[in-house]
């Protein structure tokens, strides 16, 4: 996201105009997913129930879109999503983040690329299984792959 985006966004939240066009239209977030895999499907229903109007795109081109989108293979998983604009100036969403999560990220809007929840574990969005949950931490990530936590799962 360009400093401008970000400035932009800034601005929107301060006078709180952004968080009301949000609430009231959704956010759109596009969704880029092996057309075989279950679990991102059962993403894409977890960011619907949550307001996103999601666009999903099947793809056998899944890691030609991560390349392009700066994701280290640290950071990879099923599904590769951006939100808060396009392939170039949004967010990009990697694996099975959590869509208050992804809502948090906007609101803050800060210099980032994007978030990444990393592998598939087990008990986040999309990959659950009964009361089972592995421990995950989502990732903040920036265009030099350098990472912190934004937010834990135990």
């Amino acid at each position: 996201m360009t400093p401008t985006r970000h400035l932009l966004r800034a601005a929107l939240l301060a006078g709180g105009m952004m968080g009301t066009t949000l609430a009231a239209a959704g956010e759109a977030i596009t969704v880029y997913k092996s057309p075989t895999c279950g679990c991102c499907s059962d993403w894409i229903k977890h960011l619907e129930d949550n307001g996103f109007e999601v666009e999903s795109h099947d793809t056998t081109a899944l890691n030609q879109i991560k390349v392009e989108a700066g994701l280290t293979r640290n950071l990879a998983s099923c599904h590769t999503a951006f939100v808060g604009g396009d392939r170039n100036t949004g967010y990009v969403i990697e694996g099975h983040v959590p869509a208050q999560d992804i809502k948090r990220l906007l609101k803050e809007a800060p210099q980032a690329r994007g978030l990444a929840v990393p592998g598939m574990p087990i008990g986040s969005p999309g990959m659950e299984m009964g009361d089972h949950q592995d421990p995950y931490t989502v990732m903040l990530f920036n265009d030099n792959g350098q990472t912190r936590p934004f937010a834990q799962y135990d």
